[in-house]
């Protein structure tokens, strides 16, 4: 079943908690957050804002997505309110879930398998 479509607004606001996701999540420090680079992929955010599922996306790290996935959901109560501060047009802050999101990982590895092709 495919999903439902995003509303303009809906987007809008998912993209707003992105960005300052983003702030959030680069002056923190966790020890668990430095080295390589992390990425907030896309913010999938309930239509009432009760839940908001955050993906996320490293490269350059030898242990992975996992550790960084961990240490954001033990500091998810800080990021909401970080959020709920700066983000005042919010009527409440969501309960944020950080996934792992492989999706870069598994393009790089099917670039790899079209250049195989190739020769």
């Amino acid at each position: 079943m495919p999903k439902k479509p995003v509303s303009k607004t809906a987007g809008r606001r998912n993209e707003d908690i992105k960005r300052e996701l983003i702030a959030i999540i680069g002056g923190m420090k966790d020890p668990g957050l430095q080295g390589g680079m992390l990425t907030v992929t896309r913010v999938e955010a309930a239509p009432d804002l009760s839940t908001a599922k955050v993906y996320i996306s490293t490269m350059g790290r030898t242990e992975g997505t996992g550790a960084v996935v961990e240490a954001l959901n033990r500091a998810k109560g800080h990021v909401r309110s970080e959020i709920a501060t700066r983000m005042r047009q919010l009527r409440r802050a969501p309960e944020f879930t950080f996934v792992q999101d492989d999706n870069a990982a598994y393009a790089a590895h099917i670039n790899n398998l079209l250049k195989g092709l190739d020769k």
